[in-house]
């Protein structure tokens, strides 16, 4: 038996040397984090900080986190904060990106040291990831859900959400589709509605834009999602028509905007994404003067400077785009095992189906054009988004997490005084 347990234990250290290995060198499945933390260093220390970010996935996800850099870089100056991850890569583009401070922990028993006796009180997080229950087992803090955008997505309101004590929403719209689609969460007590920050933080207007003449016509598809049931990306059913329409019609000029995450599932979306692309360097080698294009850099909503009608599927875009008061369109190619709430904004918007690719065309001159809807979606802005007015939402923000914070405080008082109380 001495034997059997001295073969167990060399099989385990040769399959954690293994694992090291992989991490070491990144030969990693994708979307897994490396785990290679700073934890021998943390070791003894106290997180110096009142608030944290954390964020453990790998450098696939950056997209969700690189939104809040504005939001969290106010917070910092008014609230000391702290950025956790759970993979080194993403701890470098961090540091490289931003002034943010930024800590790379892979141990359970790291994040309990380093928080014991420390002042943190509030935690936010940028998505739903599964790497979150290593901080939410702390009953220190108060924990937030921001995550990565406001959509009339199923994922908005997702049972995940009742692990947080707090939801950060845009707007009343949020809320509203709380309480008719999550049982059991008191979304009054729950959300708190501070707007869309990154809408507040935009840079100035592009300048030379091209004068082309034609009407610029925006399409942001959202990827294939992570589940059956949030399937509402149109790239793989009607992307290349829908692009290969527009750059037919010499009224018309595409941008072409594809969700970080394209591909990453699917095969076939991602071959929806290179045959868009192809459409539109081909429609550029024969026509430069037309202006077509593919954008990738920066936010989405730093994009909408050049567009006058946007084309996006179920998502956060549509609801970005709403203070722009310009032409939507929404797709409407949802898997039938997908499920789609019915919203204000998707029962204002115009709805573009797989059938209704050959008459694209005219929908998207025509909603230029005469933009029969506009006062309709005007109205649904504060709805959807609360006060747009620059530097509002970010005002809000910064305030909430202080609120929250005095919030979790006066409960940890409590509840010390009721155990003093015996």
């Amino acid at each position: 038996m001495a034997g059997v347990g001295r073969g167990a234990g060399l099989r385990r250290t040769v399959r954690s040397a293994g694992g090291r290995l992989i991490r070491r060198f990144g030969i990693l499945p994708g979307g897994v984090p490396d785990g290679l933390g700073e934890d021998e260093a943390l070791q003894g220390t106290t997180l110096s900080a009142r608030a944290v970010v954390f964020f453990g996935d790998p450098p696939q996800s950056m997209y969700q986190i690189r939104q809040w850099y504005t939001a969290f870089a106010a917070l910092q100056r008014r609230v000391p904060l702290v950025v956790i991850t759970g993979d080194s890569r993403t701890a470098r583009l961090l540091r490289s990106e931003t002034s943010l401070r930024v800590v790379t922990v892979a141990q359970h028993a790291t994040l309990d040291e380093i928080l014991t006796g420390s002042d943190v009180r509030l935690a936010l997080y940028v998505n739903h990831s599964p790497q979150n229950f290593t901080m939410l087992s702390f009953g220190g803090l108060i924990h937030v859900s921001l995550l990565h955008g406001d959509s009339d997505k199923t994922v908005s309101v997702s049972n995940q959400h009742k692990a947080y004590d707090l939801v950060f929403v845009a707007g009343q719209a949020a809320v509203d589709r709380f309480d008719r689609n999550l049982p059991y969460f008191d979304a009054a007590a729950r959300c708190v509605r501070v707007g869309r920050p990154q809408l507040d933080v935009l840079g100035p207007p592009r300048t030379g834009r091209p004068d082309t003449g034609r009407t610029t016509v925006l399409y942001a598809p959202t990827w294939e999602g992570a589940n059956p049931s949030v399937a509402y990306g149109s790239l793989d059913v009607l992307g290349p028509q829908l692009a290969q329409a527009v750059v037919n019609d010499p009224h018309l000029r595409l941008l072409y905007r594809p969700h970080p995450l394209t591909g990453v599932r699917s095969s076939v979306y991602g071959r929806g994404d290179v045959e868009v692309r192809e459409i539109i360097a081909a429609a550029r080698a024969s026509d430069p003067e037309a202006g077509h294009g593919v954008r990738t850099d920066g936010e989405l909503a730093a994009t909408f400077d050049e567009a006058d009608v946007l084309v996006c599927d179920i998502s956060a875009a549509a609801t970005e785009w709403l203070p722009t008061v310009r032409p939507l369109v929404v797709t409407d190619v949802a898997a039938p095992w997908a499920a789609v709430a019915s919203t204000p904004l998707l029962g204002v918007a115009p709805r573009l189906g797989v059938d209704d690719v050959d008459g694209v065309t005219e929908l998207l001159r025509r909603e230029a054009l005469d933009d029969p809807h506009r006062e309709e979606r005007r109205r649904l802005v504060e709805y959807y988004l609360g006060d747009v007015t620059p530097g509002a939402s970010l005002a809000r923000f910064v305030t909430a997490c202080e609120e929250a914070i005095d919030r979790h405080e006066a409960e940890l008082a409590r509840l010390a005084a009721r155990r003093d109380a015996g």
